[in-house]
């Protein structure tokens, strides 16, 4: 009786001390909720300061309350594309604002849809006779590209400009799977639908890298033509070719191998770059950088975007698209599908603008979200398609429901195509002596066999629902776009394009921004131009997820050349396995694309090992 007692004691000492935890972590919590300042950089005109310590997305990630509790719900800084763009043309004709500062040391990158629209901005903001300075210890392609837009490009005493161009290696598994035992089955339709090579091949076949090769070829002549027209002092493809000429056998650093190149205008450290932002935005010693300057979430807190006119609703499809429900910074099919319910019922509509940044996913929530637009149609409201960095395979299924598709010449779209890879332990078990029996009573019995192996029937079955399921996606797009079948089934096959062969393909109307798909639902809803109000779709935010939300981001430290290089490639390496686990933990038939670039380069502090894990056994 003596142990049963002390036992009980045990125990309620145990429920006393979590939630004493559990009070001292919520607490804590409401008193930074109440007392800290998430934006140090508040001060109000001098300079616009874009101190970007994360990547620019369409759609931040949400974070999740309960996972942060625990320690295990950290995200990167993210920010908003919209809001950049907009902070940016209230800048240009903002008297308080002297001028716009970059600061890229801690850059997470952006795709090149967004940076060409921020570049536009910041062209925009230099024809008002505004200086834009930059400044960075590393300059690589995605920093660059807006360093070059600036009217001065600052670089670090000990830093270098790295331009590698796209492309890069994608882990294949086949030989590790072998050596395991296991059996992946593979299901697909379309000659270029590399995504199921990683766990077939050791290495890319042949058409996967000639179609990756064309892909590559073409946005990396998009990227030059771009660079060199907003900086044509640069001396860039000496520079691409050569970053490090006239620095063997002399004393010449690689920031004075930039600076000779005309990459750069000045070399000099971070105080010296504030001293100079000083001398046009107007000294403040109790800035944290020393100047006067406005962050861009304060400054867009104090010049919020107009909430009269007739509501043009945006919706955004981001990320993944995922079966069920998700948070924002992916698209789950319930989810968005619900959301434009919503906006349809309760938000007094008179457009709407799809969102598309996606390399695809799930087809059944592709097509879940796809119907739900085509309501939104029938209802008799225009609904236009506005293509971000990527639109392809799943993010194109739901394009197809657009009056009009707005694609830039650099989105990558196209990749219809559709597979489905699922493995099997049979030989691993039969190692370990663990075969397995039954009955059955139809050819289909048990089948999918995790452990005993796929029969025939069951291959021809899951073969047959993925021609299904790609001959549904070929007559989608032969209707929608109004093309014969035949010339869908010869441009499709999985096949990944720019932006500018898709137009020439038919496969997207014309080239434009976000801006200019609205501007096309306000004239189709006729709406005048000067009365239209954006009405952004989103799930609701809970008060603990808003209440977190300064606290649940990573902030990047700054650091120097070579590590921002290997950090990049294990980021790369990362998303490696995330395709990976994503056949073993998403849906088995999917319309995604391996060849498309992540959509969100999610900047985090947290070790490569921590995310692998986060990715590998926490789902």
């Amino acid at each position: 009786m003596k142990l049963v007692k002390l036992a009980w004691g045990v125990l309620l000492g145990v429920k006393d001390m979590l939630v004493l935890c559990f009070m001292l972590i919520f607490f804590g919590v409401l008193y930074m909720a109440m007392s800290a300042d998430p934006n140090p950089a508040n001060g109000k005109g001098g300079a616009l300061l874009l101190a970007f310590d994360g990547p620019i997305v369409d759609q931040k990630t949400e974070i999740d309350a309960r996972s942060f509790l625990l320690g295990d719900g950290s995200v990167g800084v993210q920010y908003q594309l919209d809001e950049v763009l907009h902070a940016l043309d209230v800048a240009a004709t903002d008297d308080e604002i002297k001028t716009v500062v970059l600061d890229l040391d801690r850059f997470g990158g952006a795709g090149r849809v967004a940076l060409q629209n921020i570049g536009e901005r910041l062209d925009k903001i230099k024809a008002a006779k505004k200086p834009v300075l930059a400044f960075a210890t590393g300059y690589f392609d995605a920093s660059y590209t807006l360093a070059a837009h600036a009217s001065e490009i600052w670089l670090d005493p000990m830093g270098a400009a790295a331009i590698a161009g796209p492309g890069g290696r994608q882990p294949y598994f086949k030989g590790l799977i072998d050596r395991f035992g296991v059996n992946v089955h593979v299901y697909r339709v379309g000659k270029y639908k590399s995504f199921v090579e990683p766990f077939t091949l050791t290495q890319q076949s042949a058409d996967a890298k000639a179609a990756d090769q064309a892909l590559v070829d073409v946005i990396w002549d998009d990227w030059q033509a771009h660079v060199a027209k907003a900086r044509p002092k640069a001396q860039l493809a000496a520079f691409i070719k050569d970053p490090l000429a006239g620095t063997s056998g002399t004393t010449m650093t690689m920031a004075e191998a930039s600076l000779k190149a005309g990459m750069v205008d000045k070399i000099g450290d971070y105080m010296a770059f504030t001293m100079r932002v000083a001398a046009l935005a107007g000294e403040d010693a109790d800035a944290p950088a020393g100047f006067r300057a406005s962050g861009i979430a304060d400054y867009i807190a104090a010049n919020p975007p107009g909430k009269g006119g007739d509501a043009v609703g945006i919706i955004h499809v981001n990320g993944t698209i995922v079966d069920g429900e998700a948070p924002g910074g992916s698209a789950g099919g319930d989810t968005v599908s619900a959301l434009i319910g919503e906006g349809l019922a309760k938000k007094n509509l008179k457009a709407l603008v799809l969102r598309v940044d996606s390399p695809g996913g799930s087809a059944l929530a592709s097509e879940k979200i796809r119907l739900a637009l085509m309501e939104v149609k029938n209802s008799g409201l225009p609904v236009i398609v506005s293509m971000g960095n990527v639109a392809a395979s799943g993010g194109y299924w739901v394009a197809m429901a657009g009056d009009k598709i707005f694609a830039e010449p650099s989105t990558i779209t196209g990749s219809i195509g559709v597979f489905a890879v699922i493995p099997s332990f049979e030989n691993t078990a039969g190692r370990y002596g663990v075969t397995t029996d039954g009955v059955k009573t139809t050819p289909l019995s048990g089948q999918p066999d995790i452990l005993g192996g796929f029969s025939a029937e069951t291959d021809r079955f899951l073969q047959t629902g993925v021609e299904s399921t790609y001959a549904r996606f070929l007559q989608l797009v032969a209707t929608s776009r109004k093309l014969p079948l035949e010339k869908v089934a010869e441009i499709a096959q999985g096949r990944v394009w720019d932006g500018g062969t898709a137009r020439q393909l038919g496969l997207v109307d014309a080239f434009g921004s976000l801006d200019d798909a609205v501007a096309e639902a306000a004239k189709r809803a006729k709406i005048a131009p000067d009365n239209v109000r954006r009405v952004i779709l989103t799930p609701k935010e809970t008060y603990l997820s808003e209440l977190l939300g300064s606290w649940g981001t990573a902030k990047i430290a700054r650091v120097d050349v070579m590590t921002r290089m290997v950090r990049q490639q294990q980021a790369a390496f990362v998303a490696g396995l995330s395709d990976a686990a994503s056949v073993i933990t998403g849906p088995a038939v999917q319309a995604r694309c391996l060849s498309c670039p992540p959509v969100v380069v999610n900047a985090t502090s947290a070790s490569l090992f921590t995310q692998l894990k986060n990715r590998f056994f926490n789902d």
